[in-house]
């Protein structure tokens, strides 16, 4: 991976929150007593880094755990999917790719490859068909671990492209984190002919910052590429929770920011459908959609509107968007997988009571 950005000088203590942060409208009693269990119920929930609630793309709460403040840049991990969708549409606007048509693989390409029929659309909707397992047991026998820090981790692309085609396209949901690098693979060749990590993370970060980071003020964002040059659009980006949440109101404006149209509405329409093979994915975000029986829920479906929807991380990171609500939920920390239902149920509680 590229080298994080520089932290605080050793023996330089964090900010303190209540240092940096305005004051904000008062919220009523019983709302700030939701968004302050997040912090409170450690136990049940794990812990929060980060909360950041915006309502009509203005601030209403903002709280970081200890250590934490509204400079600290934190991990996205899977909420880069739909980073990666977003810059994936930008490019389809364009003419330089095609939804439905095949995505330009090379190693797909021979004669007889069944992963020649496998489209953009068959990876935004996590229905490639490739062989994969996003989570081994142990942890370490997955093929995403073995991409991000075993042996695929030079040329994650080269790793996640040569899994052989385990389903047709369209047949099957499988969550797949090396699907968002193989499409990040895809960006990057057609933003450069070069195959040099250098010319490739350059051409990558000047897309972003052109049509992405510096349209939004997403001033922190950093992501991160493999040694091959490959953006590892999947997993790892970092940003501060003011940065996700400006993303969030992107989404939330269904791509228009300070009245200029950057993604064309029928791309977010597309992302925010539901997939033909899991009610609750769209294109590489998650919705408040019912799933699949035996699936593991997202959201709450039972409990919020229709229309809200999510970026989801490893670990509990979320960027929650609710257009009929007019909210956005950015909320940053480490949650266990046996925590994940406590934390489900404090944000539905949360944005209910918004």
């Amino acid at each position: 991976m590229a080298p994080a950005a520089p932290g605080l000088a050793i023996g330089v203590p964090a900010p303190r929150a209540a240092d940096t942060l305005p004051p904000l409208p008062a919220l009523p009693a019983a709302v700030r007593a939701k968004a302050d269990a997040l912090f409170a119920d450690a136990d049940a929930v794990g812990e929060t880094r980060a909360l950041y609630v915006l309502r009509d793309g203005e601030p209403v709460y903002e709280r970081y755990g200890e250590g934490f403040g509204p400079d600290s840049k934190l991990i996205s991990w899977s909420m880069a999917k739909s980073i990666t969708a977003v810059l994936t549409g930008f490019l389809v606007a364009d003419g330089q790719l095609s939804l439905d048509g095949p995505a330009p693989v090379a190693a797909w390409q021979r004669s007889g490859d069944p992963r020649g029929a496998i489209s953009l659309k068959h990876l935004l909707h996590m229905s490639s068909g490739l062989e994969h397992v996003e989570t081994g047991d142990p942890v370490w026998d997955g093929d995403t671990v073995t991409m991000l820090f075993g042996s695929g981790a030079p040329d994650m692309a080269a790793f996640a492209e040569a899994k052989p085609a385990a389903a047709q396209p369209g047949e099957i949901f499988n969550y797949s984190s090396a699907t968002s690098v193989i499409l990040a693979d895809i960006l990057a060749d057609t933003l450069t002919p070069s195959k040099s990590p250098d010319a490739r993370r350059d051409a990558m970060r000047d897309f972003i910052a052109g049509r992405l980071a510096e349209p939004l003020g997403m001033t922190s964002l950093t992501p991160e590429f493999d040694a091959a040059g490959t953006m590892i659009g999947g997993s790892v980006m970092h940003a501060t929770a003011r940065d996700y949440a400006k993303f969030g109101e992107f989404l939330r404006n269904h791509g228009v920011v300070n009245g200029q149209r950057l993604l064309p509405e029928s791309w977010m329409s597309f992302m925010l459908k539901p997939s033909p093979r899991d009610g609750g994915y769209g294109g590489h975000i998650w919705l408040n959609r019912p799933r699949p029986a035996g699936a593991d829920p997202a959201l709450w479906p039972d409990r919020g509107p229709n229309d809200l929807f999510a970026c989801i991380g490893h670990q509990g990171q979320y960027i929650i968007v609710s257009p009929s609500q007019r909210l956005t939920i950015v909320r940053l920390g480490i949650t266990s997988d046996d925590q994940f239902p406590e934390l489900r149920r404090h944000l539905a509680d949360l944005t209910e009571a918004l």
